[in-house]
């Protein structure tokens, strides 16, 4: 894939670049002698020389390490399910966002690029693209749409000259990631998985390496504000994706024992009450139970960009179980939803 893209003129700024997205995009820019660095609460274990340390909540801190004219490519966030407290989602999320925007005011930056999410539309019809009704059902939902709305109002003060890209991925997973799909494949790997509900539920899901290709192809997008969905096709149901990784595995295709989604939700609920009793965080809850059984496939309107992903879904997902399953590879991770 061909990029148009300048990197001497300006300097990409990564925020939220040592997580694993950031992580990821750092490794294809650097590969492409691209000019940029992270800009990141926490060190960069893969880019220690590039890395400055700033957080999205402090305005000082960013002022610092952003410079007239930078490139501004967003990721940081507070996404997980079981935040506490609460409040830091409008914290790092909507007034992140409005920290970023102060200072690209400050420093006459006209380009941000923001990874924004599917959550925006909760619960929505299969098949929902971009102008799909906003709907979100929790916080993390809420406050990606607020931020994106700052956004907007920032790019809209001199829209003939600034550049916003909003990408709203699906579930993103790759190598290295220690998200939800990265749990579920260990758990088929174990041999320890049940299916709860019928696994007729289909999923949109998005590879890491195609996710961090097009944030670098939007770099070459005209001023003006461009929101995408992000999501590799085909969409998998459950049953399907479950026989996928047992035959990338080398093992029998059946899906094995279900469990009722009823029963199921109502282990998730015993789970929650132990966690309010005890504080105590477990990978088993409700709402990951309900976010498991529920279809999650959305649509997308990125091929009209003329963007063309590197990597098929199928060989990310295979990708994944021969690096962290087959090989076993040690290296750095990354905890995510």
């Amino acid at each position: 894939m061909e990029y148009l893209y300048e990197s001497d003129e300006k300097m990409i700024k990564i925020i939220g670049g040592s997580g694993f997205i950031g992580t990821r995009l750092s490794k294809r820019l650097d590969k492409n002698n691209s000019k940029f660095s992270i800009v990141d609460k926490a060190m960069s274990k893969t880019f220690k020389t590039i890395c400055d340390i700033a957080d999205v909540r402090d305005t000082e801190s960013l002022s610092k390490v952003l410079n007239n004219n930078d490139i501004i490519i967003n990721l940081a966030a507070e996404h997980r399910d079981d935040v506490s407290p609460k409040t830091l989602y409008d914290d790092v999320n909507v007034q992140g966002a409005r920290n970023v925007c102060e200072v690209a005011e400050e420093k006459g930056i006209s380009t941000i690029i923001f990874t924004s999410s599917v959550a925006v539309y909760g619960f929505a019809p299969l098949g929902t693209k971009e102008d799909g009704e906003i709907n979100y059902f929790n916080d993390y939902g809420r406050t990606k749409y607020e931020a994106e709305l700052v956004y907007k109002a920032w790019q809209e003060k001199d829209p003939e000259n600034r550049k916003l890209v909003i990408v709203r991925p699906t579930v993103v997973f790759g190598e290295q990631n220690r998200g939800n799909v990265y749990n579920l494949l260990r758990q088929i790997a174990s041999g320890k998985f049940m299916m709860i509900g019928d696994g007729t539920n289909r999923k949109s899901m998005a590879y890491v390496e195609n996710v961090a290709a097009f944030l670098e192809y939007s770099l070459n997008f005209e001023n003006g504000v461009h929101i995408y969905n992000y999501i590799d096709k085909p969409d998998f149901d459950m049953n399907t994706l479950v026989k996928n990784v047992n035959k990338a595995l080398g093992k029998d295709e059946k899906v094995g024992f279900r469990i009722p989604f009823s029963i199921g939700y109502s282990i998730g609920k015993v789970f929650d009450l132990v966690a309010l009793l005890t504080g105590k965080k477990f990978t088993v809850s409700s709402i990951r139970i309900k976010k498991f059984c529920s279809d999650s496939m959305f649509d997308t309107s990125i091929e009209e960009s003329g963007f063309v992903r590197p990597v098929k879904l199928e060989d990310g997902l295979a990708n994944t179980i021969k690096y962290e399953f087959v090989d076993k590879t040690q290296d750095e991770v990354f905890y995510t939803e």
